[in-house]
């Protein structure tokens, strides 16, 4: 059984950086992809961004140029770099790995952005 816990949330002034970090738990032989998504109060979830099994990198428009997403596969671990941030980026964000054995969730973690 695979678990993922996040981290990095929290409360920063518009214009400021946060780093996000989602380290999985057990074991993981194939890994299809890995995500970051947010949902922010009264929204849908929606994909931030993505790294693909073979180190394609996509984001969601509204971020590019300002998040980065990374990854350290060989300790089951994603990153994502938040500079200059906005308001409407205020979201709890989870991360989502897709390996051999299913989809997993991790529980969340808030990010606000005051302006």
């Amino acid at each position: 059984q695979v678990q993922l816990v996040e981290s990095g949330g929290g409360l920063v002034q518009t214009g400021g950086s946060l780093r996000l970090s989602c380290i999985a738990s057990g074991s993981i032989f194939i890994m299809h992809d890995m995500s970051w998504h947010r949902q922010a109060p009264g929204k849908e979830r929606e994909f931030v961004a993505g790294i693909s099994s073979r180190g394609l990198l996509k984001y969601v428009d509204s971020v590019k140029g300002r998040f980065t997403i990374s990854e350290d596969s060989a300790n089951n671990a994603m990153f994502l770099q938040m500079n200059s941030l906005k308001p409407e980026d205020t979201a709890v964000y989870y991360c989502r790995f897709r390996t051999e054995t299913g989809t997993y969730w991790g529980q969340g973690t808030q990010v606000t952005v005051s302006s």
